[in-house]
């Protein structure tokens, strides 16, 4: 490969040759390296801080990446851009106010329930009324309903799973008006700013540091800039539903990441109940 010219004609790029599914790998693994690290900083500021910062810090980035035009759009199609970051924005803070409570493989796969309501909505089949059970089932069982699990951390997951919901809804709708990361970029800024307020409130209950700062962008880097870009190759390569089919590996990666770098092992009836969100997973998209 040229460094200054690209690749030659006659020696096509290499990274045309691996499988499109190993990028979807990284960009899982890179997701929740991310989210690990954000759990870690929740020792030194609030969730709902780092929730800001990332959101801030992706939306920078991707902004000086694209360097999209806002008034270049009709009010038609910016509507829904804002809709989409607010429900962006809105995820992310409690999905990380979940994580501050439960363990991110269990936090994750509650969050899934989202997705898979999407489905048995907009496609009334056996297959993804299964799923919808098998899901609800996986989350009772997450739930802990001896009582061990944190009911606010659940919550706040279902909360995270019901937005997840709307960013799919608003996600189709920005993705036909904009180019989709161009919508993204805005989407991320204007979600920031909608959950500016909260994030500034809790600076004053968090030790804003440099060190806390370079965390925070770095969040954004692994949880958002790279799985986002490398969904865009994984996107060309793949059909819709060879994609939404990987969506199952997602929980299983969370709890492996969960488990190797922040301890959280999962107990027999929290795998089961992963398990069976990964199955729901697979069904409903297979449907």
């Amino acid at each position: 490969m040229s460094l200054r010219g690209g690749p030659h004609p006659e020696n096509p790029c290499r990274l045309d040759a691996v499988p499109a599914p190993v990028f979807f790998v990284a960009g899982a693994v890179s997701q929740y390296i991310g989210a690990a690290l954000a759990v870690a900083l929740f020792q030194r500021a609030s969730p709902v801080l780092v929730a800001w910062l990332r959101v801030v810090s992706s939306g920078a980035l991707l902004w000086l990446w694209r360097r999209p035009r806002w008034t270049t759009w009709p009010p038609a199609q910016r509507w829904p851009v804002v809709a989409f970051g607010v429900a962006l924005a809105s995820m992310n803070l409690c999905f990380y106010l979940a994580a501050d409570r439960l363990p991110l493989g269990n936090a994750v796969a509650i969050e899934f329930t989202g997705p898979i309501a999407v489905a048995a909505v907009g496609i009334h089949s056996g297959r993804n009324l299964a799923a919808l059970g098998l899901a609800v089932a996986g989350v009772v069982l997450l739930a802990d309903v001896g009582g061990r699990s944190s009911g606010f951390g659940v919550v706040m997951a279902l909360a995270a799973a019901a937005l997840w919901a709307a960013y799919i809804v608003l996600g189709r709708r920005v993705a036909e008006a904009v180019q989709s990361l161009d919508g993204l970029t805005w989407s991320s800024l204007m979600g920031a700013a909608a959950i500016a307020p909260l994030g500034l409130a809790s600076a004053g209950r968090s030790e804003v540091s440099a060190g806390v700062l370079a965390g925070c962008v770095l969040v954004g880097i692994l949880s958002s800039v790279i799985p986002y870009g490398l969904d865009q190759v994984v996107l060309r390569r793949l059909s819709a539903g060879q994609f939404a089919l990987l969506l199952a590996l997602l929980p299983a990666t969370a709890a492996l990441v969960g488990a190797v770098a922040l301890r959280q092992v999962p107990r027999p009836v929290e795998a089961v109940g992963i398990g069976s969100v990964i199955v729901a997973v697979m069904v409903s998209q297979r449907a």
